[in-house]
């Protein structure tokens, strides 16, 4: 192999890797000290890549309305686990529960969401 073959190599296998080392952890956002459980109402879904998020507006002990921001598996995750674009919808009361955000108090990872009627649905498995 000649020496402009080995270089357009290692540029192709450093390329290759970019979007690899991007992809961090969800420690690196979240942390597993902090657990959270918030009751409120789904005020937007963005269902994107690499993660969904979906918006809740809870009222806190001394009844001010926050915005939360919970982080999700990735779409194709939560496809295959059975969620569709249509299985958690504005307008939805939730309880969530899941791990705080190391930096942004109203961020968490969200490990469970149970609608007003009980009904459990499925997150994402944590670190997807």
């Amino acid at each position: 192999m000649s020496v402009k073959h080995l270089v357009l190599v290692a540029m192709a296998l450093a390329w290759l890797a970019v979007p690899i080392a991007a992809h961090h952890s969800w420690t690196a956002d979240y942390d597993a000290g902090k657990p959270v459980t918030v009751k409120g109402v789904v005020t937007k879904v963005e269902w994107t890549n690499p993660h969904t998020h979906f918006y809740v507006e809870a009222k806190d002990e001394r009844g001010t309305s926050r915005m939360w921001n919970f982080e999700m598996a990735s779409t194709l995750a939560l496809e295959r686990s059975g969620w569709s674009r249509k299985t958690l919808q504005v307008g939805d009361q939730v309880t969530i529960t899941g791990f705080g955000g190391r930096s942004v108090t109203e961020r968490a990872i969200a490990q469970t969401i149970t609608t007003a009627d009980g009904k459990a649905l499925f997150a994402g498995k944590l670190g997807q």
